[in-house]
C-alpha cells in the first residue's frame, strides 16, 4: 500500500487544511470543495487527511461499517458480532464509474451460480461513516451528480432494481477537487458542499523551494520523513479527537446568530444553508481551538471558506468571491 504524504508536512494551503480539519471535527458541516491550479496538493491533502483521521469502531465484515451489530443491514448476511477499530474509510469515486458501481447492484455471480438474488454493495456503502472523494468533480456525469444529491440529502442509499429493494445508511463527507479551467460545477452540487477553498500555486520562491525539498525528502526516504512528522501528526489527530468530544459543549449567544444572519443577508446568499454552515464551522473551529464559546473572531476566520461559493455572480464587481466576503466581513463585523 502506498504511503500517504503527512498532512502536517504540506506547505502553506492554510485554508484547505483548516477546512478539512473542520469537517473531521464535525462531518455535519457538509464536505469540502477544493478548486484550483493543477499540482497544488489537492489530492495529496485528501489522502494525507485519510491517514491522519482517528480510526472508527465497526462490526467486522459489515459492508456499511456499522458501529453495532443491530445496525448492520440484514441483506449483508454478516454473521460476525465482533467489532474492531479500522481506519476511517476514504473512498475514491472515479469519473467513469457506472451507477451500479456507485449505488450497488445485483450480485451477478451468485445469480448465475446459485440462482439467488443478492445485493452487491457499491461505493456509497463503503463510504458510510467516512469520506467520498471525487477528483475532477466538475467533470462528473450529470446522472451521477443527481444521484449524489439525493443520497447526500437523505443520508440513505435506496436501490430498487432487478427485483431488489435495498436500503442502507450512506452518511459521508463529500470531498471534491477540480480545476476551474476544465468546467464549472453545477449549482445544485456546489450548494451541497459546506466549505469551499480556492488554492493557487505559491508565488514565493522560498515557499516553492520548501515544497520541493519536502517532496524530494519524502520520495527519497518515506520512513524517515514520516518519523520526522510523527509527533505533529499525532498532535493534530489528538486535537481532532478532543474537539469532537468537546463540540456539543461549545456555546453561542444570540449576538453570534445575528452576526451570521447579517453576513448572509449582506452577501445576498440564497436560503439559510449559509448561516447554518457558518455556525457549524465556527463551532467546530472553537472546539478545535479549545474555546468554550463562539466569538466574532471564529466567524471571521471561517466566513471565507463557508460563504464564498454561495455568492450570486456580480458582473459589475471584478473582485473574486473571497475578496467580496472579506470586504463584507470587515463591514458587518467592524
Amino acid at each position: 500500500m502506498k504511503t500517504a504524504f503527512p498532512f502536517s508536512a504540506i506547505v502553506g494551503q492554510t485554508d484547505m487544511k483548516q477546512a478539512m480539519i473542520l469537517t473531521a471535527v464535525d462531518p455535519a458541516i457538509g464536505g469540502v470543495l477544493v478548486f484550483g491550479d493543477r499540482g497544488t496538493g489537492k489530492s495529496t491533502a485528501v489522502r494525507a487527511l485519510a491517514a491522519l483521521l482517528p480510526p472508527i469502531t465497526a462490526v467486522k465484515g459489515c459492508p456499511v461499517n456499522s458501529e453495532t451489530v443491530d445496525a448492520c443491514p440484514d441483506w449483508s448476511e454478516n454473521t460476525q458480532s465482533e467489532t474492531h477499530e479500522r481506519p476511517t474509510p476514504v473512498i475514491d469515486l472515479p469519473l467513469g464509474a457506472t451507477e451500479d458501481r456507485v449505488v450497488g447492484a445485483l450480485d451477478i455471480e451468485r445469480a448465475l451460480t446459485r440462482g439467488e438474488k443478492a445485493f452487491e454493495p457499491g461505493l456509497l456503502a463503503r463510504a458510510n461513516r467516512g469520506y467520498l472523494y471525487i477528483d475532477e468533480v466538475n467533470l462528473l456525469e450529470d446522472h451521477i451528480v443527481d444521484l449524489l444529491l439525493d443520497v447526500a440529502q437523505s443520508g440513505e442509499n435506496v436501490v430498487e432494481r432487478e427485483g431488489l429493494s435495498i436500503r442502507h445508511p450512506a452518511r459521508f463527507v463529500l470531498v471534491g477537487s477540480g480545476n476551474p479551467e476544465e468546467g464549472e460545477l453545477r449549482p445544485q452540487l456546489l450548494d451541497r458542499f459546506g466549505l469551499s477553498v480556492e488554492v493557487r500555486s505559491p508565488q514565493d520562491i522560498g515557499e516553492r523551494v520548501e515544497v520541493i525539498k519536502r517532496r524530494d525528502a519524502f520520495d527519497t526516504d518515506p520512513a524517515a520523513f514520516l518519523a520526522a512528522y510523527a509527533a505533529e501528526e499525532a498532535r493534530i489527530r489528538d486535537a481532532i479527537t478532543v474537539a469532537k468530544a468537546r463540540l456539543g459543549k461549545v456555546t453561542q449567544d444570540d449576538a453570534v446568530l445575528t452576526d451570521c444572519a447579517a453576513l448572509c443577508i449582506a452577501l445576498g446568499s440564497d436560503g439559510l444553508r449559509g448561516e447554518l454552515t457558518l455556525l457549524r464551522s465556527a463551532r467546530a473551529l472553537a472546539a478545535y481551538r479549545g474555546d468554550p464559546a463562539i466569538t466574532r473572531q471564529h466567524l471571521r476566520d471561517v466566513a471565507p471558506i463557508a460563504l464564498s461559493h454561495r455568492l450570486r455572480r456580480d458582473p459589475l464587481d471584478d473582485a473574486g468571491s473571497g475578496t467580496r466576503v472579506a470586504r463584507t466581513v470587515d463591514s458587518v463585523l467592524a
